[in-house]
């Protein structure tokens, strides 16, 4: 399908990066990067200057909020400051032979990253440190699914990091594995009908998605409608028509998450993005709130907290705060 990611040639080095770092297991270990020790140096002064310069309050009080990143070409993760945009670090290479797809934040701060090689993604845990940059990165040795990850596909993590909901694609045909960050344990749900599974979001034992059949519109695949849809993980396996629609979205919307007791629901209009929240039987509530954006809004996530929403319509978008670049991004999640 059009929006399919190629695999990686094997071996090769990803991208043309300089200063990729990849991150080794152990926490203590130093970053390398050949002929580049001058960069890391510069990096540590002005980690230690801003440091120094912080306000005892700010530093103490002040929760400080980062962005993590997957870029265009799948070959680095970034790290970016959710209040100034500025990059935290220097960014993180994908493991040899294999692109990063996705990226999710887990309510310990820590972030599950999907990355995609050879019909197969596996699952790395990134942590960050004190500062925001990037400390170590660790396989999650049993999860694993298998099949074709490409543009469509989505990662949703629960808060606690347990269960990893991924969703590949044979053609336009999609399939969501759930599968235990501790065990390795899958449950797989698959449909029969051409279609879009989005904006993958987790309460509880309940995954929610919106549902986009899809047919071809001279030669392209066009989505028909959206519809928001939820799926009890600890129920029966099989497929996707076990689970419950709960609502169709307006107009103009195709990116919706569970948030807490509610839907959050994004329409972008005139360049205006609005979040708008909807009841679990489908009834409208309150905004949530507004924001000029420069772009159409592609996904939205939920903080693990459950305490605010990242929003991506070209740039990155959080209530109260000014737009974090985002166009060099594939995902992003906070």
């Amino acid at each position: 399908m059009d929006g399919r990611r190629e695999d990686p040639p094997q071996g090769t080095r990803l991208g043309s990066w300089k200063g990729l770092v990849p991150i080794g297991v152990a926490a203590g270990a130093a970053l390398f990067i050949g002929g580049s020790v001058d960069v890391v140096q510069n990096h540590q002064r002005a980690a230690k200057k801003e440091k120094d310069a912080k306000p005892a309050a700010d530093s103490e009080d002040t929760p400080t909020r980062f962005i993590v990143g997957v870029t265009a070409s799948g070959a680095a993760l970034v790290v970016r400051d959710a209040q100034t945009g500025a990059d935290i670090g220097i960014p993180v290479a994908a493991p040899e032979g294999r692109r990063f797809q996705r990226v999710a934040a887990v309510k310990d701060g820590s972030y599950i990253v999907a990355s995609y090689a050879g019909q197969e993604v596996r699952f790395h845990r990134l942590r960050l440190g004190k500062e925001g940059r990037p400390k170590d990165m660790q396989d999650v040795p049993k999860a694993t699914v298998p099949g074709r990850s490409t543009r469509w596909s989505e990662l949703a993590v629960s808060p606690d990091g347990e269960r990893i909901a991924y969703v590949t694609y044979r053609g336009a045909r999609g399939r969501v594995d759930v599968v235990s960050a501790s065990s390795g344990t899958h449950k797989v749900w698959t449909t029969k009908s051409p279609g879009r599974i989005g904006s993958l979001s987790w309460s509880g034992a309940t995954l929610s998605f919106v549902w986009g059949p899809v047919r071809s519109v001279g030669g392209q695949l066009r989505e028909t409608k959206h519809e928001v849809r939820t799926l009890n993980t600890g129920g029966a396996t099989g497929d996707l028509k076990l689970s419950k629609a709960v609502l169709t979205l307006p107009k103009g919307s195709s990116t919706a998450i569970l948030n807490g007791e509610t839907i959050a629901v994004g329409v972008v209009k005139d360049s205006r993005l609005t979040l708008q929240a909807y009841t679990l039987e489908g009834k409208p509530g309150r905004i949530l709130w507004q924001q000029p954006v420069k772009g159409k809004l592609t996904d939205l996530d939920a903080a693990p907290t459950g305490n605010g929403l990242l929003a991506t319509a070209g740039d990155l978008y959080t209530e109260g705060a000014q737009a974090v670049p985002g166009k060099d991004l594939s995902d992003a999640a906070w």
